[in-house]
């Protein structure tokens, strides 16, 4: 598989993993990082403070929501406190599949997502531009049972609003009854303005592939689903950690995270 590696191209799941201190990811996605945090100088605590928030939301949906399935979209290079390991840890009957487009993510997957024995996990390599082939293939899921959709730091890729709001409805709207979404993406609606113009100026130029969006744009994506407290938030501010070493501001981690009930009729 190795050789169908674009290394010399960047890629999100790379470029975020070298933010997150990792070391599976190329020269191109270092200097894809590098440039990137030239314009938002806070993307590297960002970085942590979204993957904060994807640990906390699925604690919740295990521990509280009962949740014991999971569609986990735009997965990115395995660190700490992946989704199986916070769901299983609540619950080791959980079943997770895992969706990204990048092979080498597929790679690491297969090597070092193991499930635990009551449970089981599996992973397609799949683009989240295609909801429906995602939908076939998870084939370990229930869809007649919840799930817990995550699109954790994904569809801010995806630069028209109208075309990401089809791909997000296309996937809850095939879950049942019970099921949650988890989501969060950048925004600009929380920096300063000299930060906007500095984000704005990287999108002009194609220094970033990350398109924010306001908080009404955002809010969007929820549209028939009870929002779960506190609602749309910073992601450091969702049910924040008070024993957590790190308390990133709104400016620090400028991005909205959120969680959603599927609830019946």
């Amino acid at each position: 598989m190795t050789d169908r590696f674009d290394s010399g191209t960047a890629h999100p799941a790379r470029r975020y993993n070298y933010w997150l201190g990792g070391k599976d990811n190329f020269a191109a996605d270092r200097e894809s990082g590098d440039l990137l945090a030239k314009s938002y100088p806070a993307a590297r605590i960002a970085a942590r403070a979204n993957r904060a928030f994807l640990g906390r939301a699925v604690r919740f949906l295990a521990a509280e929501a009962g949740i014991r399935q999971f569609l986990d979209i735009g997965t990115g290079l395995p660190t700490a406190d992946n989704t199986h390991e916070v769901a299983q840890g609540v619950a080791p009957e959980s079943r997770i599949v895992y969706v990204d487009n990048d092979p080498m993510v597929m790679a690491h997957a297969r090597a070092l997502l193991t499930s635990t024995p009551d449970g089981e996990t599996t992973y397609l390599e799949e683009d989240l531009r295609n909801p429906e082939r995602i939908l076939a293939s998870a084939g370990i899921l229930d869809f007649t049972r919840p799930v817990g959709l995550i699109l954790v730091a994904v569809v801010h890729f995806l630069p028209g609003q109208e075309e990401s709001l089809r791909i997000v409805r296309t996937l809850v709207d095939a879950l049942p009854a019970g099921s949650h979404l988890v989501m969060s993406l950048a925004t600009t609606d929380l920096l300063t303005p000299e930060l906007k113009a500095a984000w704005d100026e990287s999108l002009r130029t194609g220094r970033s592939d990350v398109y924010p969006r306001t908080r009404e744009e955002f809010a969007a994506y929820f549209e028939g689903l009870d929002l779960v407290a506190p609602g749309i938030a910073p992601v450091g501010d969702w049910r924040p950690d008070p024993e957590a070493e790190e308390h990133p501001t709104p400016v620090e981690a400028s991005i909205f995270g959120a969680v959603g009930h599927k609830k019946a009729g």
